[in-house]
């Protein structure tokens, strides 16, 4: 089944680790990049502050000595910046203890006024820090300097911009991974569609170098397994076939004997030999089911064509649901796995319903038996060649142990499931699923 990309990305699988590790380190780095940037650029903006108010200052200065002293008061809120303002007077008492920003803030303001005006410092905490300069004008008028130092405004819009780099970051982390991993889901898919009697689904040879590579190794393994089994199938096949003439022989030496029970028994193994011959060479053929061609196909007609042939010979076969349906499937192929599963549930219950729904564009046909049913840790074994359950199924009761085997194998072969269960109250229920 193809899952989804969140399903891919869970925290325990492969998806989830490498998006965990690309994401840590990718985030990891832009914080990295942020955190420089924004050091950078606190250094360049102190630069310029400090250039700034250097000379901001010192024409200030100069122009407030210059003034007459009645005029001095109309100009200072004219000099006012954000970051600092000017006062006639002594300003407030402060600590003469500077902070280290405040101690280079005071270094340039030095440079700026040195020699002609001295200036003394302090600082005032309430309740944030203060810088204060305090010098003297020419006429004995003493001016205050406040300098508010502050941080640069973080502009509006950045955050909004950080959160979508991080979006597309992700995304493009998320497509990075399910990229990477897309082979992979496509080769476990690949994988998972592996059975005997189907059609071998060939991995497509596209991609990056090694996908390609991995694509050709997993389509020679494909029909490696291929040859190899059809040769075995085959070599039954030979075997089967070639055996049918010396028990033809050997029956015709039978049969002209002297008759009694011993030539009864001869005659009773030498059909039961024939029986196995014939279903070893139906099952070597079963597994080449895809070589009819798929047509249109009546089903309810299908059925009741087949259950009123059991009927003519007597037995006892009912269908519980017949619905309109036509599925394109390999009629020859359908009718050998529902009279192996109908001839298997009469020879051990004696009697057989048929039930066939359609749902999900699915059509499950169900043969029920009330019979003694399998144990539930050999409902898969059964589905083997040559595997009976003797505790429960008397050889009395015949078999060779292929019919199950037979249909599983014409199951697969026309794209459809075979699965077998008990039912509620005995008996079993075996299940033919066509997509």
């Amino acid at each position: 089944m193809r899952r989804s990309g969140m399903r891919r990305l869970r925290p325990g699988g492969l998806g989830g680790r490498l998006f965990l590790i690309l994401a840590l380190g990718l985030l990891g780095t832009q914080a990295l990049a942020a955190l420089v940037m924004v050091l950078e650029r606190d250094q360049s903006a102190r630069a310029v502050m400090l250039t700034t108010l250097q000379r901001d200052v010192a024409v200030a200065v100069a122009l407030l000595d210059r003034l007459p002293p009645d005029e001095r008061a109309a100009w200072l809120l004219l000099l006012d910046r954000p970051t600092y303002r000017f006062e006639l007077g002594a300003g407030p008492p402060g600590a003469p203890a500077l902070s280290p920003r405040a101690e280079m803030i005071a270094d340039e303001i030095r440079r700026a006024l040195r020699p002609r005006f001295p200036v003394r410092f302090d600082a005032v905490v309430d309740p944030t820090e203060r810088l204060q300069a305090h010098l003297v004008l020419a006429d004995g008028t003493g001016l205050t300097i406040e300098v508010r130092p502050t941080a640069r405004p973080v502009a509006a819009w950045l955050p909004a911009a950080l959160a979508v780099q991080l979006l597309v970051l992700m995304a493009c982390i998320g497509l990075a991974v399910r990229l990477a991993l897309r082979p992979l889901t496509r080769f476990a898919e690949a994988v998972d569609r592996i059975e005997p009697g189907r059609p071998a689904a060939r991995f497509t040879e596209t991609g990056p170098d090694e996908v390609v590579r991995t694509a050709k190794a997993f389509n020679a393994m494909q029909d490696r397994i291929a040859r190899h089994l059809d040769e075995r199938l085959r070599i039954l096949a030979a075997i089967s076939h070639d055996l049918q003439t010396p028990i033809t022989r050997m029956r015709l030496r039978v049969e002209t004997g002297i008759q009694g029970p011993e030539q009864d028994r001869l005659l009773a193994d030498l059909d039961a030999v024939e029986a196995l011959v014939r279903e070893g060479i139906a099952y070597a053929r079963s597994v080449h089911g895809a070589v009819e061609a798929p047509v249109r196909l009546d089903l309810r007609a299908f059925i009741e064509s087949l259950v009123f042939d059991y009927w003519d010979t007597g037995r006892d076969v009912t269908i519980a649901a017949l619905p309109d349906v036509t599925p394109t499937t390999r009629p020859r192929a359908l009718r050998r796995i529902l009279a192996n599963l109908i001839d298997n549930a009469l020879r051990y219950a004696g009697r057989v319903e048929l039930d066939v729904q359609e749902a999900e564009g699915r059509i499950v046909i169900a043969v029920l038996d009330r019979g003694p049913g399998i144990p539930a840790d050999q409902l898969e074994a059964v589905l083997l060649p040559f595997v009976r359950l003797e505790e429960s199924r008397s050889r009395d009761t015949g078999g060779t142990g292929l019919g199950l085997a037979i249909a599983d194998q014409l199951a697969a072969a026309i794209g459809g499931r075979l699965s077998l269960r008990n039912r509620a109250g005995g008996g079993l229920e075996a299940r033919l699923t066509l997509a």
